[in-house]
C-alpha cells in the first residue's frame, strides 16, 4: 500500500516562527531524552532552562564527520568574530559516543554519519531540540561532499530538488508495514538566498543550483562498477548517468531526499550544499590528492558562512 502525502510548498513556507512538529504525542510527554545526542529535556512543559542553552540558535548545520563539523564550528567562530575565551568549542554530545554537536553562538554544528539512516536519527532529535528550545525560525543546512554529474570537481552544488534511486522527486519510508511516500523539496527562497549571498567575485570555483540524486548505497546504488558486487556493464552505467544528467541532476550523494522530505514535512527551512569531488561521467574513483580534497571541502564552508552571516544580520 502506498500512502502519498502531498503538500503545497507555498503553504509550507508560511510557517510559524517557532517550530511546531507534526507529532501530537510529544505534547503528552513530560520529559524527552534525546538519546543519540545524549541531551535530556527533563521538563517539556517548562523548557525555560533548556531555552537558556539553545534558544538563540538560528542555524543548524550538519555534515558527515565530527572532525569536519569541528572545522566548520571554528570557521563560524572566526567569521562571526567571536572571541575564543567567549566560545570554547566543545562536543556537547561526546559522552553519548554516537554523534558530535558543537555550539558557536547562534549556530549548531552536528555530525550525521554516512547515509540517510544515520542522518535521520540525529535529524529527528535536532528538530525536537529546536522545538523545545523555542528557536526562532531556524534554518537547517547540510554541508558535505558528493560526486558530480557533468560538472567539474570542486563545484559547489546547492540542491534544487532531491531525487531517489528510481529518479523520482520523492522519499519513501516504510511505516507500520506500509510504504509512505513524501515530497523531497527544498524551499526555493532559501536556495536563491544562498546563491545570492554565498558567492564572491574572488571565488575560483562555481556555485550552481541543480537537482541531486540521493541513494541508499555508495556503490551499486550510484551505478559504480568498482564495488564488491556489480552485475551491469560500463555501457549500462553510462546510460543511467546520462539519464540523470538529462533530468538536471548535477550531483549524487546519500542524504538529500530524506533531508528534504523530513524538513519539508516538519515545516522548517532547509538547504543542502555540497562540493563535488569527481565528475562521474569521467569515472568512479576519487583521484584528487588529500590536499585538493581539503581545499574542496572548505568551499561549502565559505558559501554557507557568507549566507549565514547575512541571515544573522537580517539582510536575507
Amino acid at each position: 500500500m502506498c500512502v502519498c502525502i502531498c503538500m503545497c510548498l507555498e503553504n509550507n513556507l508560511k510557517m510559524a516562527k517557532s517550530v511546531e512538529l507534526k507529532n501530537p504525542h510529544l505534547n503528552a510527554m513530560n520529559s524527552d531524552y534525546l538519546y543519540h545526542l545524549n541531551i535530556n529535556v527533563p521538563n517539556t512543559k517548562d523548557t525555560s532552562e533548556f531555552q537558556k542553552q539553545f534558544g538563540d540558535v538560528r542555524v543548524v548545520c550538519a555534515g558527515g564527520t565530527k572532525s569536519r563539523m569541528y572545522e566548520l564550528a571554528l570557521h563560524f567562530r572566526d567569521l562571526l568574530k567571536i572571541k575564543k575565551e567567549d566560545s570554547e568549542i566543545v562536543d556537547l554530545s561526546e559522552s553519548g559516543h554516537r554523534y558530535a554537536l558543537f555550539k558557536v553562538g547562534p549556530i549548531l554544528c552536528a555530525s550525521h554519519g554516512v547515509g540517510s539512516s544515520t542522518f535521520s536519527v540525529v535529524l529527528h532529535e535536532l528538530l525536537k531540540l529546536v522545538k523545545y528550545a523555542k528557536c526562532d525560525d531556524p534554518v537547517f543546512i547540510r554541508v558535505g561532499t558528493c560526486g558530480g554529474v557533468g560538472v567539474p570537481p570542486g563545484t559547489v552544488v546547492v540542491t534544487k530538488n532531491a531525487y531517489n534511486g528510481l529518479l523520482r522527486n520523492e522519499h519513501e519510508i516504510f511505516i507500520l508495514g506500509e510504504r509512505v511516500v513524501r515530497p523531497a523539496k527544498f524551499p526555493q527562497n532559501v536556495i536563491k538566498d544562498i546563491l545570492a549571498y554565498g558567492a564572491s567575485g574572488d571565488d575560483d570555483f562555481q556555485i550552481i543550483s541543480g537537482n541531486t540524486m540521493s541513494t541508499d548505497c555508495f556503490y551499486e546504488g550510484q551505478g559504480r562498477i568498482d564495488g564488491a558486487i556489480c552485475e551491469y556493464d560500463e555501457n549500462a552505467k553510462m546510460s543511467f548517468l546520462k539519464k540523470c544528467h538529462e533530468l538536471g541532476i548535477c550531483n549524487i550523494e546519500m542524504e538529500a531526499t530524506m533531508f528534504a522530505s523530513v524538513t519539508y514535512h516538519a515545516g522548517v527551512k532547509a538547504a543542502d550544499v555540497c562540493v563535488t569531488l569527481i565528475n562521474r561521467l569521467n569515472g568512479d574513483q576519487v583521484e584528487i590528492t588529500m590536499e585538493t580534497k581539503k581545499t574542496y571541502e572548505s568551499r561549502p564552508f565559505l558559501v554557507v558562512g557568507r549566507y549565514v552571516k547575512k541571515l544573522l544580520e537580517g539582510t536575507t
